[in-house]
């Protein structure tokens, strides 16, 4: 029937066609920030060109497609053979070969590396999530096979390529390769001391043959896995190849992917090893103090990760707002609105800055800041990936009945938004994380009090909030049942901190007021309405520069 009957309007437009990265003054500031200038003129110019094509048509229109058509497993050939791969859209391997070319796998060997990639995996991977974890996975294995220098010499090269090939084919024969990572069992879950999975020791030396299973398994397609399993000395790390260097397919059994709530473009998957063959890294028995720095750099992704999601779930609320009129006028210049809204920018900026502070670290290695990672890491993951379904979910609202639509985008945003949470150790995994660290690694507290003091007296909520934090932390007998409230104020002081000495007057002052002034409701919205929240939603619009 032809639409005769009315004319539309009060439409917004897409957001679409714009600089991910130049958008985003929160990003952009910290990389100025903890980049050296010698460095700066090329990592803006390699970011500016990844954030236009973040937010192109065409990358929106690849992340699209590869949530539309998630993986699928192929068991077997057409004569019967077991083959184990996992078929993917076309559109999945072109978000992927950019991130690659982009150099979101390499950060352990250029200057400025760890800082350049976080902002980079922060811009792209607001096109679409899903292919996030290979590029983590890989990115993290690095530090686990520098434990053995034969190992690093031989892999450490594909893994940090920018050349991305896919299919399954000998190692040596690619320019760039994937890893994943199989450490969860069905009997343990995150207790990884009860895996079950078995090394036989080979003749050959460090060489085993694995037998058991791993329930999860991130990126199954990838050309090599880190994964745990019980030698004769203990639990150990091994590198398993998907192919081995005669060309013939490792034991690698596929047995079927998880049907997930999001995340729907990426594959995980259970597996079964049958006699397959393994190399083993680092010493037996040190399975986990090897694995750890994988782990460590894959708990900064999620928070990275989640600090993405939220970006772009604000972004999405801010650009809406701005151009959907009701009653009278632009829902943006709303008092109740402008309040929400610029709550969830709050949120959304303390994210970036504390991902990007990590990342500096990282790029910094002293002593101190390893030190400081160790709290700050499980801290930051714990509270930043927790806020970030509550983020998603408020801005999806600001879009009315509209974002609760598949077109949008915005219900994609919101199924994908718990998953960093539970990824690499839950909520209670990261809290117990950080009590350890705060009970065996006094060094640790000390270099997190550093980074928080250097903002003594920039707030006086904020030196309120630190003095309670060390009346908190001056009991720590029977403070597991303290813990999640205990890193909860960890994370908002050293967020807050950070905030104070970087952000704008306006962010800063409405962030101690809200999160440690107690100045706040059990909602977003309900801001102290004396803020300068316009100046605070202006600074988060998404608009070029």
């Amino acid at each position: 029937m032809a639409a005769t009957t009315h004319t539309v309007t009060n439409q917004v437009p897409p957001l679409v066609g714009y600089d991910v990265f130049a958008a985003d003054r929160a990003l952009t500031e910290a990389v100025e920030r903890h980049i050296a200038p010698g460095v700066l003129p090329e990592a803006r110019e390699e970011l500016g060109a990844l954030g236009r094509s973040a937010g192109s048509a065409q990358a929106q229109e690849w992340g699209a497609q590869a949530n539309e058509n998630p993986p699928k497993l192929r068991t077997h050939d057409r004569y019967g053979h077991r083959i184990d791969e996992v078929e993917f859209h076309p559109s999945w391997h072109r978000l992927l070969g950019h991130a690659v070319s982009a150099g979101l796998t390499d950060a352990w060997g250029r200057p400025a590396g760890h800082v350049r990639r976080a902002a980079g995996f922060l811009v792209w991977t607001q096109a679409e999530s899903g292919h996030g974890c290979p590029l983590s996975m890989t990115h993290a294995a690095v530090p686990a096979l520098r434990t053995d220098p034969v190992l690093a010499a031989e892999w450490e090269p594909r893994l940090t390529s920018h050349v991305y090939e896919e299919g399954l084919r000998p190692a040596a024969q690619k320019s760039g390769v994937l890893f994943g990572m199989g450490m969860t069992e069905k009997q343990g879950g995150t207790d990884v001391r009860t895996n079950t999975t078995r090394a036989e020791p080979l003749p050959g030396e460090g060489e085993y043959l694995l037998t058991g299973h791993k329930w999860f398994c991130s990126a199954p397609m990838a050309d090599g896995f880190l994964v745990l399993a019980q030698a004769p000395g203990g639990l150990s790390c091994f590198l398993v190849p998907r192919v081995l260097p005669d060309g013939t397919r490792n034991v690698f059994g596929i047995q079927r992917l998880k049907d997930k709530l999001g995340n729907k473009s990426n594959a995980s998957g259970e597996i079964e090893f049958d006699g397959t063959w393994a190399r083993r890294v680092g010493d037996e028995g040190r399975g986990v103090r090897t694995i750890i720095e994988m782990v460590a750099a894959t708990r900064l992704d999620c928070v990275i990760g989640s600090a993405a999601l939220m970006r772009q779930a604000v972004a999405q609320a801010i650009h809406h707002t701005a151009h959907r009129s009701a009653f009278g006028g632009l829902l943006i210049e709303k008092p109740l609105m402008r309040n929400v809204l610029a709550d969830l920018a709050l949120e959304s900026e303390a994210a970036t800055v504390l991902g990007l502070r990590l990342a500096a670290a990282y790029d910094a290695d002293t002593e101190e800041e390893r030190a400081f990672l160790r709290l700050a890491v499980p801290a930051a993951k714990y509270w930043v990936t927790k806020r970030c379904t509550a983020v998603v979910g408020e801005a999806l609202e600001c879009l009315g009945g509209n974002g609760y639509v598949e077109e949008s985008g915005m219900p994609r945003l919101l199924r994908e938004a718990p998953l960093n949470s539970i990824w690499e150790g839950s909520g209670n995994v990261q809290a117990l994380d950080v009590l350890r660290a705060l009970q065996r690694e006094p060094q640790a507290l000390d270099a997190y009090l550093q980074e928080v003091g250097r903002a003594r007296g920039a707030d006086h909520r904020l030196d309120a909030a630190i003095k309670d934090l060390l009346t908190e932390l001056a009991d720590l007998e029977a403070v597991e049942a303290r813990a999640r409230r205990i890193v909860e104020r960890m994370a908002l002081v050293l967020q807050g901190s950070l905030l104070a000495r970087w952000a704008p007057p306006e962010v800063s002052d409405a962030f101690c007021a809200s999160r440690l002034g107690g100045d706040w409701g059990m909602a977003f919205g309900t801001l102290p309405h004396s803020l300068d929240l316009a100046s605070v939603v202006a600074r988060a619009r998404p608009v070029a520069r």
